[in-house]
């Protein structure tokens, strides 16, 4: 059983569903990934900045960054990591792709959780191979609106 926890922090106005846990238990099913537990922090572009700054060295905001853990079970359960997003970064990032905010936040957990995954990618053109699996999710794993 996958374990996935959403909190919110400097986010006012908006109302994200309980649908994103049962997302994200989609995703990694479409995966093969069974006993991950998984925390999702969605905040604004400050915090995250602060984060990218600390950790990457880039002094701007993004819209998803992902911490992952060892991967080593304690009890049958392997905490994964976790997942940031700011959703002032995946807002702007829906308008300019022409995307529903919805569409862009279910791409941007399945983007997190492919960094859990393991997997990474050198640039964000669309032949990544990280990147063509990321669609092929979204695609497969429609699911229910998270916003």
């Amino acid at each position: 059983m996958n374990i996935i926890e959403v909190n919110y922090i400097n986010i006012t106005g908006v109302e994200i569903t309980n649908n994103t846990v049962n997302f994200c238990k989609m995703v990694l099913s479409e995966l093969n990934i069974i006993n991950w537990e998984i925390s999702i922090l969605i905040c604004d572009d400050q915090y995250i900045k602060n984060l990218n700054k600390n950790y990457r060295s880039k002094d701007e905001p993004t819209d998803v960054l992902s911490f992952n853990q060892d991967l080593i079970p304690v009890d049958d359960i392997i905490y994964a990591g976790d997942i940031v997003i700011s959703l002032e970064t995946v807002k702007l990032h829906s308008q300019s792709f022409s995307v529903s905010l919805d569409e862009e936040l279910k791409r941007v957990i399945i983007h997190g959780i492919l960094h859990l995954y393991g997997l990474d990618h050198l640039t964000n053109e669309k032949n990544e191979s990280m990147l063509k699996l990321q669609e092929s999710i979204l695609k497969n794993v429609s699911g229910e609106k998270l916003l």
